[in-house]
C-alpha cells in the first residue's frame, strides 16, 4: 500500500494549514494600479546591466494557474529586473516547492511542476540552476529571458475516513451529533483548508456541548496514493462538561462594576455555552458608555467543576455627534442630527438630543423654489432621551423622554409635545418589559376639523430580540409590543387606548448568511373614542418607507366623504402590515433585495380586513459598510389608486426592518 503520514507539527505546508498558521500562498497580488486593473503582462524592455524576464504558467485550468501565481515570486516580481542569471534561476528554483505545496493544499498530491529558464530545465531539488543561470546571462541586455512553469496536477484526492479519537484513551468519539456537525464527508475534495476547518469545528461543537476546555491535541492527514484519498485522524481532549464559574468584572474607568454586572445574566453554575458568552458581550454593549468588552476564560476549572471568567471593559469617548440624511420621491427629504453625552453622571448614563427636519411633498404638484420653502410644508421633530442603567446595581433602568414634533401629510397636520417617564426591567439578554406614564398635548387639523387634546395615561412595552445585528439582522426574531391607556379620570380630554405589536423574523439560508429570508408582520388596535375624535397623529395609517413602500407616507386608511372635497383619508382605528424580503449578497459589499409589502388601516377597533389591502413590490440595492448597509429601494404599487405614484425611491441607512 502506498501511503504517507503527515504529522501536523511537521514542516509540510499542509501541516502548517492544519495547525492554523497563515498559509504562505495566501493571495498577495496587487499588480496594476492598487490591484484594480489586473497585472501588467508586458515585461520591461531589455537594458544593459539588468536581466528582464517574462513568466508563463501552463496549467490545465485557469483557476489553478491563478492560484500558483499567488505563490510565485517569479510571477509577482516579474516587473522588477534581476541582477544576473543566477538570481533569476534561484528565484525560479525557490518557487517549485511553493507551487507543489499549494497544489497539495488543493488536494493534488500527485502534482508535478517543471520549470525552464531560457530552455534549460530546473528540477525540484535545485539541479540545473547553474546551467539555467548561464543561459539567462547570455540574454542579459539583449532580450527578455523566458521562464516557463509547466504544471501537471494529476487527480484531485478526496477525503476518505475521518477518525475522531479521545486523546486520553484512544477510543473513538462516536457522538452522532458531533459527527453530523463536522460538515466534512467522505468524497469531499481533500483541500487543506477544509481539513483545517475540521479541527475548529470539532472544538466548537464540543464547547457548544458544554465542554469548555475542549482542544485538539494532535491531528494527522494520511495520504493514500493507491486509492487517491486522504484519511483524517484527529485526537481530541474533550474535557468534562462545565458550568459558568465566578464572573469578575474589571472596568478601566469610573463606572461602578455593579452596573456592568447587571447586564451579565450568566449565573454561577449555569451550563457553559459559547453563545451565552457572545450574548454577554452584546448585552454589555447596550451600555453606551462602554467601548470594548473582552471576556477571558480561565485555563482550568474551579473546585466545583465550573469555569471562572473575567470581563474587561473600557469607556468610550464621552461625546458623539451624528448626521444622517434620507430621501424618498414620495415622502420627501429629511436630515437628522444627534448629539450624545455618554456617562453623564459617571455611572453609565446617556443623554441623546436628536433633531430631524424635512420637507413634505407638495400635494398640488408645485415644484417651484417658493413652494419648497413654504413653512407650511416644514416637518420636524426634536427629542431628548435619557437613560440611567442599573438603578442601584439592579436590572431596572430609568428612561425619560421628551419630544416636540410637527407632522404634515396629505391627510392632516399636527403639532404636539410629549413626555414619558418609565422603568424598564431586563429579564435577560433578549427580553425586557417597561412601564410608565405619558403626557401629550397637541393640536391636529384635517378636512374634518381641528382637535385640541390632552392625553395622560399609563404606558407599557415588551421587547424581545434575538437578532445578531441592529442595522443588518440575518438571524433571529425581534418583537416589540407597545400599548397605552389614557382615561379621562387621569386628566385626558378623551377616553382612549391603543396598542401595536410588530414581529420580525430573519432566517439565513446558508452558513455564511449571504442569503437571508426576512419577514415582518405588524398589528395595531385602538378604542375608547370615535376615530374622528382621536388626534390624527394617533390614528392608524399605512404607507411609506417603514410600512408599504411605493405608497406615500401615511396615505393608506379608510376614506370618508367631505363636502366639496370628495373622499378623504381619515385614519383608522386598527392596522395590519406585512413585508417579505429576500436579502441576497452578490459580493462582500453589494447585495440585492427583492421585496413585497402589504398593508391597510381599518375603521373598526380590530382589523376586519374590510378595507382594501394595498400591495407593493420592488427591488433594493444594498452597499454594506462597517457601520451598516446603505439602502436604496425602488418600489411600485401593485394595485394603485388614482393619484398614487407610479413608483417611489427610498434612500437610507440600515435594512428596511
Amino acid at each position: 500500500m502506498s501511503l504517507f503520514r503527515i504529522n501536523l507539527g511537521a514542516r509540510c505546508l499542509l501541516a502548517g494549514l492544519l495547525l492554523g498558521g497563515a498559509p504562505p500562498w495566501a493571495p498577495a497580488r496587487a499588480e496594476g494600479f492598487l490591484g484594480l486593473f489586473g497585472d501588467d503582462s508586458t515585461p520591461p524592455a531589455p537594458r544593459p546591466g539588468a536581466l528582464t524576464y517574462e513568466v508563463e504558467i501552463r496549467a490545465s485550468e485557469d483557476a489553478l494557474a491563478d492560484d500558483l501565481k499567488d505563490v510565485s515570486n517569479s510571477w509577482r516580481l516579474k516587473q522588477q529586473p534581476v541582477e544576473d542569471g543566477e538570481s533569476l534561476a534561484r528565484r525560479v528554483a525557490a518557487d517549485l516547492p511553493r507551487m507543489i505545496d499549494a497544489l497539495w493544499a488543493e488536494g493534488f498530491y500527485d502534482a508535478r511542476v517543471e520549470a525552464e529558464v531560457e530552455g534549460r530545465r530546473i528540477d525540484l531539488g535545485g539541479a540545473g540552476v547553474e546551467t539555467a543561470a548561464a543561459a539567462a546571462n547570455r540574454a542579459m541586455g539583449l532580450q527578455v529571458a523566458r521562464v516557463i512553469f509547466a504544471v501537471t496536477p494529476g487527480p484531485r484526492y478526496v477525503i476518505g475516513e475521518v477518525h475522531l479519537l479521545d486523546a486520553r484513551t484512544g477510543a473513538p468519539l462516536d457522538d452522532p451529533a458531533l459527527r453530523a456537525g463536522l460538515k466534512l464527508d467522505s468524497g469531499d475534495p481533500a483541500r487543506a483548508s477544509a481539513v483545517r476547518a475540521l479541527q475548529t469545528r470539532v472544538v466548537d461543537l464540543l464547547r457548544d456541548d458544554g465542554r469548555a476546555l475542549a482542544k485538539v491535541e494532535k491531528a494527522e492527514a494520511i495520504v493514500r496514493h493507491d486509492s487517491q484519498r486522504v484519511d483524517i485522524e484527529v485526537r481530541v481532549v474533550p474535557g468534562p462538561k462545565a458550568g459558568f464559574g465566578a464572573v469578575t468584572v474589571k472596568h478601566d474607568g469610573g463606572i461602578d462594576p455593579a452596573v456592568i454586572r447587571s447586564f451579565i445574566y450568566v449565573e454561577r453554575g449555569d451550563p457553559f455555552s459559547p453563545e451565552r458568552i457572545k450574548a454577554m458581550r452584546r448585552s454589555i454593549g447596550q451600555i453606551e458608555a462602554i467601548g470594548t468588552t473582552r471576556v477571558l476564560e480561565s485555563e482550568r476549572l474551579d473546585a466545583n467543576g465550573d469555569l471562572p471568567m473575567t470581563v474587561e471593559t473600557n469607556e468610550r469617548k464621552a461625546h458623539a455627534v451624528g448626521l444622517a440624511a434620507q430621501y424618498s420621491t414620495v415622502d420627501g427629504p429629511s436630515v437628522r442630527g444627534d448629539w450624545t453625552f455618554r456617562n453623564l453622571f459617571g455611572d453609565g448614563e446617556r443623554l441623546r438630543l436628536t433633531g430631524i427636519v424635512g420637507v413634505t411633498p407638495d400635494t398640488g404638484g408645485d415644484k417651484s423654489v417658493k413652494s419648497v420653502l413654504d413653512p407650511q410644508r416644514l416637518v420636524g421633530r426634536f427629542n431628548a432621551a435619557f437613560i440611567k442603567p442599573a438603578l442601584n446595581g439592579s436590572r431596572f433602568d430609568y428612561l425619560a423622554d421628551f419630544t416636540l414634533a410637527r407632522e404634515v401629510t396629505k391627510s392632516y397636520s399636527a403639532e404636539y409635545g410629549d413626555t414619558t417617564q418609565a422603568l424598564r426591567y431586563r429579564f435577560n439578554e433578549a427580553l425586557s418589559v417597561q412601564g410608565g406614564i405619558e403626557v401629550e398635548r397637541g393640536r391636529s387639523s384635517d378636512p374634518f376639523g381641528k382637535t385640541d387634546y390632552l392625553l395622560v395615561g399609563v404606558i407599557g412595552a415588551v421587547h424581545y430580540d434575538t437578532t445578531d445585528s441592529l442595522l443588518d439582522p440575518r438571524i433571529g426574531v425581534r418583537v416589540l409590543a407597545t400599548g397605552g391607556a389614557y382615561p379621562t379620570f387621569l386628566g385626558s380630554s378623551l377616553n382612549f387606548y391603543q396598542g401595536k405589536a410588530q414581529v420580525s423574523s430573519y432566517y439565513a439560508l446558508d452558513d455564511d448568511k449571504d442569503y437571508v429570508l426576512a419577514g415582518r408582520v405588524a398589528l395595531g388596535a385602538s378604542g375608547g373614542a370615535r376615530v374622528l375624535d382621536v388626534p390624527d397623529n394617533r390614528r392608524f395609517f399605512a404607507g411609506g418607507g417603514g410600512s408599504v413602500r411605493g405608497f406615500a407616507y401615511r396615505s393608506l386608511s379608510p376614506m370618508a366623504a367631505v363636502p366639496g372635497q370628495g373622499d378623504v383619508a381619515m385614519g383608522g382605528a386598527s392596522l395590519f402590515e406585512a413585508s417579505v424580503e429576500g436579502r441576497i449578497k452578490i459580493t462582500d459589499d453589494i447585495g440585492l433585495v427583492p421585496f413585497v409589502d402589504a398593508g391597510a388601516a381599518f375603521a373598526d377597533s380590530l382589523p376586519d380586513f374590510q378595507s382594501d389591502m394595498r400591495f407593493a413590490g420592488g427591488l433594493g440595492l444594498r452597499y454594506y459598510t462597517g457601520f451598516g448597509p446603505i439602502r436604496l429601494d425602488v418600489a411600485t404599487p401593485i394595485n394603485r389608486r388614482k393619484g398614487d405614484p407610479a413608483f417611489a425611491v427610498y434612500l437610507g441607512i440600515g435594512q428596511a426592518f
